[in-house]
């Protein structure tokens, strides 16, 4: 992701996402405290940037030893494409700060459900 001059390079098989601010109302109008979303076991938000997988190790080529090895990394690649709206475990995630930014970086082992298309909701059922 690059912004400006500067540039965020996300590693591995990390995402960055930009966090969902949350309801500050319940459906009745009360104003909720900081802290309650805070309490919630699950957190969403858009993807905005990710790295390139899950790395691989190298190949072992025992059946032919005269063969220089092979240096270039190798990567899975993962499910997650840039757009899509995740649901993540809140404990996994690390908040960082880039440019006057709040932004998650959530492991991949971390991610719950994706949402893809047009349709993505703004807000998540009440039933889930």
């Amino acid at each position: 992701m690059k912004i400006g001059r500067k540039q965020l390079i996300v590693v591995g098989d990390r995402i960055l996402v930009e966090p969902d601010e949350g309801e500050t109302r319940t459906k009745v109008g009360l104003l909720l405290p900081p802290g309650v979303k805070e309490k919630e076991d699950v957190r969403g938000g858009r993807v905005v940037a990710l790295g390139p997988g899950i790395p691989l190790p190298s190949p072992q080529d025992e059946a032919e030893p005269w063969k220089e090895p092979q240096r270039t990394p190798r990567y899975m690649p993962m499910q997650v494409e840039l757009g899509d709206y995740a649901l993540f475990f809140r404990k996994a995630a690390i908040e960082i700060g880039f440019e006057e930014k709040r932004y998650l970086i959530v492991p991949y082992a971390a991610l719950l459900v994706l949402m893809r298309g047009d349709a993505i909701p703004d807000q998540l059922p009440e039933s889930l």
